[in-house]
């Protein structure tokens, strides 16, 4: 099976195998490739409202590679999804004619609840089973976040209770308030403001501050709590299932806050793409800790593509 998602700022690729039924229901697939791309397709968009010609180009040259990966490894179904970016824009029309041109699918720009939903089914197979429930997953991307709330039973199924998609993202976060490099103490607190009002309507539509586990998914969570660890290169098997305490977040989020994006890129574990909007992806993650009364957070480097995929199971 192949999966993509392609959000405000990376376009993901997973081709992966379904486990030996033996293996029992809660087993993982099995990945056979996993790609990522920081296209930034949602640029500018929270202010034209449009997806921009470059961006879109930007997709359809990652894009092209995908469907090559995807003939090679001769995957049987194929299932792309594209999120908070192309559902905000104007011209979605012109992104999906040219998803159809490239990969020979129908790309479907899916609802929030939808993002949502995929996202917590590919965070919760797999976790540990002293992982305690409810789960609170929040998935950061890059416009929008999606707040989940649901059990996963012992069989190793997940079962949603509520589901919501507010817009604060890193790169919506970075566009509207952190213009400055690195951000003034003026922006800082004005983005800390938006966020907080954006997480209190979501904790107030789904039982988040009950949660007894807080999941964080996306490059985002992932990147702070690599820094946090103290890694001198990404090591998702490091990453996966960590637990970060809030003051480590804290710690991480005032850090990034105050370094301009060129102090931000020389951090070993920063991807390059996400250097510029890692400051407000880590405030997103502080103020959902403070807003929900989590103490820690449980990466996990499965998500909304792991999701994609089980969907086609």
């Amino acid at each position: 099976m192949a999966a993509i998602d392609c959000g405000t700022n990376s376009i993901r690729l997973l081709v992966a195998d379904l486990p030996d039924p033996s293996a029992g229901p809660a087993a993982p697939l099995v990945d056979v490739t996993r790609k990522l791309e920081l296209v930034r397709l949602g640029a500018g968009v929270d202010r034209t409202g449009r997806l921009a010609p470059d961006a879109i180009e930007r997709t359809r040259v990652a894009l092209a590679d995908y469907a090559a990966d995807i003939d090679a490894l001769g995957a049987e179904r194929v299932r792309m999804c594209a999120t908070s970016a192309s559902r905000d824009a104007s011209n979605a029309d012109e992104f999906r004619a040219m998803v159809r041109s490239t990969l020979g699918v129908e790309p479907e720009v899916v609802t929030g609840d939808e993002e949502a939903r995929l996202s917590f089914t590919g965070a919760v197979r797999g976790l540990p089973a002293e992982v305690p429930s409810p789960l609170l997953v929040v998935d950061i991307g890059g416009g929008s976040t999606e707040f989940v709330v649901g059990h996963r039973p012992p069989a190793g199924a997940a079962t949603v209770a509520a589901a919501v998609s507010v817009d604060i993202g890193c790169v919506r976060m970075t566009e509207r308030h952190l213009v400055a490099d690195p951000p003034s103490v003026a922006q800082v607190a004005a983005a800390q403001a938006d966020i907080a009002a954006a997480v209190d309507r979501a904790l107030t539509a789904v039982p988040g501050r009950d949660a007894a586990t807080l999941v964080g998914l996306a490059g985002s969570v992932t990147t702070v709590a690599a820094i946090a660890l103290g890694l001198t290169g990404y090591q998702p098997d490091r990453i996966h299932h960590a637990r970060i305490s809030y003051d480590e977040v804290a710690k991480v989020t005032a850090d990034l806050l105050t370094m301009t994006a060129a102090q931000r890129l020389a951090i070993p574990v920063m991807h390059p793409g996400r250097a510029d909007v890692i400051g407000a992806g880590a405030l997103i993650l502080k103020v959902i800790m403070e807003r929900s009364g989590a103490e820690a957070v449980t990466a996990s480097e499965h998500d909304i593509l792991d999701g994609i995929a089980w969907s086609l199971a």
